[in-house]
């Protein structure tokens, strides 16, 4: 038998996905594969993530979710090689950037939707729409050898779209520096502005992200998907309806049975026994 010629080889091995899932306990574990492209967030790797977040939302046994990245960068942001390739289109790319966009707004509110926390494990540099993927995570670890930025400027395109995930998570002055220089910060300075809740020895950013959301994972998930939805409405809200909101809420949450499980458990200095109900 000959050996079989190197290209016949390469065309048998079936390409890598460019998501990646794994369970581990009730935590299902995404990671971006995209290393040779540093993840950048094409047509194909938007519709995965979107439909992986799918997936997740009415599955009972996922409690939690980790979003991770292969290779030196988290994610570099939108696929400029992909989105140039389309200049050459009758209306000059017009129909396809605007779809591209849409796709990509709609990934990152479902993440925001999702009635289960989303953590970041940050490992390298997230940039321009790799930086929105990261603001529009509920938790965020961060290697230190992690960076962020929004540097579109750069280039002569503005980071508008990461700009809405952005300014929803640190104070404008900071945003807009990064918006407008589009200079990196380091992982530390992320922490420091609440980029990211926590930044640890890199390489050990998953097992802590994986470690936060487990913390999670051990509450009620119903209490935690309440919560979850009616963070992110009242922070869009004014202050008197803000309140109205969140005291009908709690009035809710109140007559749910973990909640009568729960504050029983307190009183009786128990471990309570949650339903998710």
């Amino acid at each position: 038998k000959f050996p079989m010629p190197a290209q016949t080889a390469l065309a048998a091995t079936p390409p890598s996905p460019v998501l990646m899932r794994e369970t581990v306990g009730s935590i299902a574990v995404l990671t971006l594969n995209r290393a040779a492209a540093r993840n950048s967030l094409s047509e194909g790797l938007i519709a995965e993530l979107h439909g992986a977040l799918r997936q997740i939302h009415d599955d009972k046994s996922v409690r939690a979710v980790v979003l991770a990245a292969n290779g030196p960068a988290f994610s570099a942001g939108h696929d400029m090689k992909e989105l140039t390739s389309r200049r050459t289109d009758a209306d000059c790319g017009r129909a396809y950037f605007a779809q591209i966009m849409d796709a990509c707004s709609a990934m990152m509110q479902a993440i925001v939707q999702l009635p289960k926390p989303v953590v970041a494990a940050v490992q390298g540099i997230a940039t321009a729409a790799g930086c929105q993927l990261v603001a529009s995570c509920d938790l965020a670890v961060a290697s230190e050898a992690a960076g962020f930025a929004t540097p579109g400027v750069d280039i002569g395109l503005f980071c508008s779209t990461p700009m809405v995930a952005l300014s929803r998570n640190i104070p404008r002055k900071q945003a807009m520096e990064m918006l407008l220089t589009g200079e990196p910060i380091s992982a530390e300075t992320a922490k420091s502005i609440g980029l990211v809740n926590q930044v640890v020895a890199a390489g050990s950013e998953r097992d802590a992200a994986i470690a936060l959301a487990q913390k999670v994972a051990l509450k009620s998930s119903y209490t935690i998907k309440l919560g979850k939805e009616a963070f992110y409405r009242q922070a869009e809200m004014n202050l008197a309806d803000a309140y109205r909101y969140a005291a009908q809420v709690m009035t809710e949450n109140m007559l749910a049975r973990d909640a009568e499980e729960g504050i029983g458990a307190f009183i009786e200095k128990r471990e309570p026994k949650w339903r998710d109900e």
